[in-house]
C-alpha cells in the first residue's frame, strides 16, 4: 500500500519528533521528500487535495516552509510578522530549499538562471488553481498584522481580533469551508510559560478563547471532546461546544 501524507499528518509528526523548530522543519521535508503529500484532506468533500504551507516556530526563531508536491522551500523569518495562506508567499529570501530545487527549475526553463531564484514566481508560474484570488487572504492578513503590530506591540488580543476578522476570509462562520478552530499561542520564555488560547469552535467572532496551559495537572472539560468512533460521520463527530456554537 502507498502512503501518502496529508498537511496535517506531516504536521503532527513534525511537532512529535522535532525538539526545536528547525528539527520539526527537517522532519516535515525528509518526510515529503521520501513520500510526497496529497492524500484525503477533507472528511466533506471526496478526493479533496492540496499542498501545504506552514509556520513553524519555537522561542528562538520561526520559519515558513512552502511545498510544491515533493519540492520545498523554508524562509527563516528574522524581523516584523509573517502569515501564511492559499498561496506561495516566499520570495528570494531562499534560506533552505530541497536538493537541486534551482537546478531543476533551470532545466524545466521556469527559471533562467540569472535573475535571482524567486521561489513563488518560479513554482507558481502564475497558476491559481480553482481560486479567483488565491493571494486576497494572504494580503489581507498581512496588513491587519502589520496594523497591528504598527506601535511596536501585537498583543494576544490583537491576534484574536486578527482571527475574528471576516472581510479578510481569515474567518469563515459559515459555509462549505467554516473555519474549524482558532488558536494563539505565546511561546513562552525564561520566566514564563507557554500559553495558548483556543476556540475548539467554529466561528471564532463567536466564540470564546480558552486559555490553556501543558503542565502535569491540567484537565479539559468534556464539552470539547469529540465522541469517538472510525465510522462516525462528520456531523457525528461534534463535540458538545461545537454544537452549541454551531445552533447560536
Amino acid at each position: 500500500m502507498c502512503f501518502m501524507p496529508s498537511g496535517m499528518d506531516l504536521l503532527r509528526l513534525g511537532l512529535e519528533r522535532g525538539n526545536s523548530a528547525k528539527e520539526a522543519l527537517e522532519v516535515i521535508t525528509s518526510l515529503l521528500e521520501q513520500f510526497g503529500q496529497g492524500g484525503q484532506c477533507s472528511d466533506i468533500i471526496q478526493d479533496f487535495s492540496y499542498h501545504n504551507s506552514f509556520l513553524i516556530a519555537d522561542q528562538g526563531e520561526a520559519w515558513v516552509l512552502e511545498t510544491a508536491d515533493r519540492l520545498w522551500a523554508a524562509e527563516r523569518v528574522e524581523s516584523g510578522c509573517r502569515n501564511i495562506s492559499n498561496c506561495l508567499s516566499i520570495g528570494t529570501k531562499v534560506d533552505m530549499c530541497s536538493k537541486g530545487l534551482k537546478e531543476m527549475a533551470r532545466d524545466k526553463g521556469w527559471w533562467d538562471g540569472r535573475e535571482p531564484f524567486h521561489w513563488a514566481e518560479v513554482l507558481g508560474g502564475g497558476a491559481c488553481g480553482e481560486l479567483e484570488s488565491p493571494d486576497s487572504r494572504w494580503r489581507c492578513g498581512k496588513n491587519l498584522l502589520e496594523e497591528g503590530a504598527r506601535e511596536g506591540r501585537f498583543l494576544v488580543e490583537d491576534m484574536m481580533k486578527v482571527l475574528r476578522d471576516e472581510n479578510s476570509g481569515i474567518n469563515r462562520p459559515g459555509g462549505e469551508f467554516p473555519t474549524a478552530g482558532s488558536q494563539v499561542s505565546t511561546l513562552g520564555s525564561e520566566r514564563a510559560r507557554a500559553a495558548h488560547w483556543l476556540t475548539a469552535t467554529m466561528a471564532p467572532s463567536r466564540s470564546v478563547f480558552k486559555p490553556f496551559i501543558f503542565c502535569g495537572t491540567n484537565t479539559t472539560t468534556g464539552l470539547t471532546e469529540s465522541p469517538r468512533g472510525a465510522d462516525l460521520a462528520p456531523g457525528e463527530r461534534r463535540h458538545g461546544l461545537w454544537e452549541a456554537v454551531d445552533g447560536g
